[in-house]
């Protein structure tokens, strides 16, 4: 979608970006301690996300390592954000909860986009305020853009509505982070 925006106007937007500050790592699970362990096979943290993974590609959700999940963890949470968006908040790609524990290999396109009928996930709202996953899609001329899949263990499950967005995700999350890690991935369209 947002291939389709002008050179110019993602340039023109290139010093708008939400912040890494404002993402759920750094905000209700701040004090949260810092030792799980999240990995890909497809790319390094830091390194650049393949287009297989992209919306410039076939969209796919990367695979993903997920290590030192504590005892006593009820579940996971997958919560992806591009703090690079030009908006207010961190642009929402994937809200994944109640994941299991023990589920700590996520293999590549675990998460449907968007979320359809016998999905073996709850999936949340994402930006575009549709169930499922969205694969980065940055605008044109934007600049790099990090993608933080968020990963948070939980002392007691997420009590979530139904089709939950940010907002419900973030308070869920408050005092019940009891183990967080992150990788970083990065896309850009020139």
């Amino acid at each position: 979608m947002f291939e389709m925006l002008p050179h110019a106007v993602g340039q023109a937007l290139s010093g708008l970006r939400a912040g890494a500050e404002k993402a759920a790592f750094h905000t209700v699970a701040a004090e949260a301690p810092a030792t799980l362990r999240v990995t890909s096979e497809a790319f390094a943290d830091t390194a650049p996300i393949p287009a297989r993974y992209t919306a410039d590609g076939d969209g796919l959700s990367p695979p993903l390592a997920i290590a030192g999940v504590p005892d006593g963890a009820a579940a996971l949470v997958l919560f992806v954000e591009d703090p690079d968006a030009p908006s207010s908040h961190p642009f929402v790609h994937l809200i994944a909860w109640n994941l299991r524990p023990e589920a700590q290999n996520v293999p590549e396109g675990a998460f449907a986009s968007p979320a359809g009928e016998g999905s073996s996930h709850d999936l949340g709202r994402n930006s575009f305020q549709k169930d499922g996953r969205l694969p980065p899609d940055p605008p044109t001329g934007h600049g790099p853009h990090h993608y933080l899949f968020q990963v948070f263990a939980l002392a007691r499950p997420a009590d979530l509505p139904a089709s939950p967005g940010r907002g419900a995700l973030l308070d869920a999350l408050r005092d019940n982070v009891i183990a967080k890690g992150m990788l970083t991935g990065t896309y850009e369209r020139a």
